[in-house]
């Protein structure tokens, strides 16, 4: 029998750039690295880059969309997907969504657990940033909340995007949502 569903407050940030950052780009870390376009994942794979990376954060609202649905967002030819490799090791993903006109939107962001810490996020970052940028927008943005990574909104900012909005709304507790899903 499912969980009742509790509410939880969250608060979302929303934060935005509006030119390409001019600082120096962080130096790669030395490891073999490689950024490779997902062109049409499989529903699979994008699963399982999804609930890898969010899982910890409890990323939740495309683990409960049907599998046509997930494929009219991840296979739109306005949306792309990059996928971080470490020794030819998934490591983490970007998903930017270019869909409205003159915005890019950095819908998904993050690393597995056993590459955070380690220098690739920031350097991942800003290749997230410039591959956004390459796209000729006015502006790039994303979004994060109460329940994303505790670094996530510093290390926006820190990034180069500024907060331009802020809301607190009532979400369906992810844990519940998560664990009713698995049943």
């Amino acid at each position: 029998m499912p969980k009742k569903i509790k509410q939880i407050e969250s608060t979302i940030t929303f934060l935005e750039m509006k030119s390409q950052p001019t600082s120096p780009t962080p130096p790669m870390p030395a490891d073999k690295i490689a950024v490779m376009r997902a062109e049409d994942p499989s529903v699979e794979f994008y699963r399982y880059l999804y609930n890898t990376v969010g899982g910890d954060w409890l990323w939740w609202e495309r683990r409960v969309i049907d599998d046509e649905t997930l494929l009219s967002i991840i296979h739109d030819p306005e949306v792309y997907i990059f996928v971080l490799y470490v020794r030819g090791v998934p490591a983490g993903y970007c998903e930017l969504d270019c869909r409205e006109k003159g915005s890019v939107e950095l819908t998904l962001f993050g690393l597995m657990g056993d590459f955070i810490g380690r220098g690739y996020g920031r350097y991942f970052l800003r290749w997230t940033i410039d591959q956004a940028w390459s796209y000729h927008p006015d502006r790039v943005w994303v979004h994060t909340c109460t329940e994303d990574h505790p670094a996530a909104l510093s290390t926006y900012q820190k990034a180069g995007f500024a907060p331009y909005g802020q809301e607190t709304v009532m979400i369906d507790d992810p844990k519940i949502v998560i664990a009713n899903q698995k049943r």
